[in-house]
């Protein structure tokens, strides 16, 4: 398939799909998060695809966010897809991981669209902010609740509140960055983070996602424990709950048939 706004390469197991517009430091609107959905949307149906890595061209920028020049003018907020900014934002039934490697500015949008990945693998060089506040906007793509969520709330509202910029060094100490890599290491360092994903038991991976995100919805631990999560079913009552624990005692490696 052709895409106008962003490429889509396959690696074995691992979907790379890099933000193609450079020109504008890889900034969205909403035709391209409609055509990003779309891509997301495939992933999650491909069963040759366990996890994704998204990214974005050049070195300048992952995604700097909004394309201000799309919204100039208008009022309201702009019509995004079901899924949200880049087709990933409100995408709160997705059962795959997905690592964000951010190769520089990460503004706005852009770092909502890191938020909402399971991981961030960030180059030396990626800054991250949520700018809206000095422009009239607030970050509503889920950058609000991710952050605040995410990190110690004082170090959220600090962000916030101001929209400074962190390197990509801090966002490690405050805890939203996995690692740090060298630019040209970095898509290198997402792949290898991707593979350690890949290896280990699809249905245990699909399971561990349900279970961490949907048990946030709960106050307490005790609510969440005994929360019934489809994909933990699924996992106890598959070939490879049985193949794990075989494999592991018969000192071989488990083949997984995700099923």
């Amino acid at each position: 398939m052709t895409h106008k706004y962003c490429t889509v390469e396959s690696d074995g197991e691992i979907l790379i799909v890099t933000i193609n517009r450079p020109e504008v430091l890889n900034s969205l609107d909403v035709p391209s998060s409609i055509e990003l959905s779309e891509v997301f949307d495939a992933f999650e149906q491909d069963d040759t695809h366990r996890v994704a890595i998204v990214t974005g061209a050049g070195d300048k920028a992952f995604c700097a966010g909004l394309d201000l020049k799309s919204q100039s003018g208008s009022t309201g907020l702009p019509q995004w897809p079901m899924s949200g900014f880049a087709g990933l934002t409100e995408r709160y039934g997705g059962t795959k991981p997905i690592i964000a490697a951010v190769n520089g500015i990460a503004a706005g949008g852009g770092f909502e669209l890191a938020l909402a990945c399971d991981l961030v693998v960030a180059a030396e060089g990626a800054r991250f902010s949520l700018p809206e506040a000095r422009i009239g906007l607030a970050a509503l793509a889920g950058g609000i609740h991710r952050l605040s969520r995410q990190i110690p709330l004082k170090h959220a509202m600090g962000m916030l509140l101001t929209g400074r910029s962190v390197p990509a060094e801090e966002g490690v100490q405050l805890g939203f960055v996995n690692e740090v890599a060298p630019a040209e290491d970095l898509m290198a360092t997402a792949r290898r983070w991707a593979e350690r994903i890949a290896g280990c038991a699809p249905l245990a991976i699909l399971a561990t996602k349900e279970v961490a995100i949907e048990g946030m919805r709960h106050g307490t631990v005790k609510d969440a424990m005994n929360m019934r999560y489809p994909a933990v079913e699924r996992m106890v009552n598959s070939e490879d709950f049985i193949e794990g624990p075989k494999a592991f005692v018969e000192k071989r490696k488990p083949v997984w048939k995700g099923k």
